[in-house]
This record gives C-alpha cells, structure tokens and sequence, in this order.
C-alpha cells in the first residue's frame, strides 16, 4: 500500500490514520458511518458537526457505490489532525469513468463538509492503494474543528483562524 498523501498537521506530528475497507453493500455501509462517527466524537465536533460527517460519509459511499467496478472494496481512509478530519474514500473503476458531481447527492454533500473533491486517480496515488495503475474514483473530504483552517487556504501562513463573537 502506498500513502503518497501528506499528513494535515503543520505542527510536525502526523495525524492519526485509520483505513477501511468493506464491501460495498447496504449491509456493510453502516459501519463506515459508524465509524465516522466514532471519529468526530472522539475529536471534540459538536452533535451536528458529527451528524453531518455521519451523513455526508454515507452520501460519498452511495455515491461511489454506483460507479464501482468488480467485487473490489470500498476503501475508506480517515485521517485526523489538529485541524479536522480527512477522508478518503474510493472505489475499483473502469478506465473513464467521473465521480458525478452534478446531481442532487453532491450538491448535499458539498454542504455537509468544508471540502470535498470527486476526482479520477489510480491505485498508486491514493491511500491504502496496491501501488498499480488500476482506476479508481475518488471523493475526498475535509471537516475542520471550529477556528481551524489548514495553511494552504490560509496562503500556507500555518496559522489558525478563530473569530470570536
């Protein structure tokens, strides 16, 4: 497995890493948004903020579940850090195929994190990927802890941003 991703944190520590991989089932889809989470709890969001996670999560995996190609896994890549969480989540596909970013899933995906990315790759430049040129989609998320931004939208400054009212 390759991990060509840089860990969040700027403060010199990776950030904790768990990798999923499930079949890609309604039975199975459960425990990701389960863990899910788990996660955002254990990392201080708020109810909603984990609710969203919660279901924007579940969104991404419907979302690939539908272009998946084979009986490969969905694999699903959480990353922590002091400034949120990162998830990578990507499915086996046919060479071509988008991730679709034009119906109503996205548009609510879109609204549930702070980012969110659906791109083509292959499995040498995703994370937990077998280091082959096979295809894959991709939707990778971010959902920052409050007062929290990484430094590349802060012009790679390395600061936090926190507004008090």
């Amino acid at each position: 497995m390759v991990d060509s991703r840089p860990a969040l944190a700027k403060d010199g520590r990776r950030g904790e890493r768990l990798e999923l991989r499930v079949p890609t089932t309604a039975s199975q889809l459960p425990a990701v948004r389960a863990m899910a989470s788990d996660l955002a709890l254990r990392m201080d969001y708020d109810l909603d903020a984990v609710e969203d996670l919660r279901l924007a999560v579940d969104e991404a995996c419907a979302i690939l579940a539908r272009i998946k190609a084979g009986d490969e896994p969905l694999t699903v890549v959480f990353e922590t850090s002091r400034a949120g969480l990162h998830i990578d989540a990507w499915v086996s596909t046919t060479e071509g195929t988008d991730v679709p970013r034009d119906g109503f899933g996205w548009t609510v995906l879109a609204t549930l994190v702070d980012a969110v990315d659906g791109r083509r790759s292959t499995q040498d430049a995703v994370p937990g990927g077998n280091g082959t040129g096979a295809p894959v989609a991709v939707i990778a998320m971010d959902k920052f802890l409050p007062g929290q931004r990484p430094g590349q939208i802060l012009g790679d400054a390395g600061q936090n941003l926190a507004v008090t009212p």
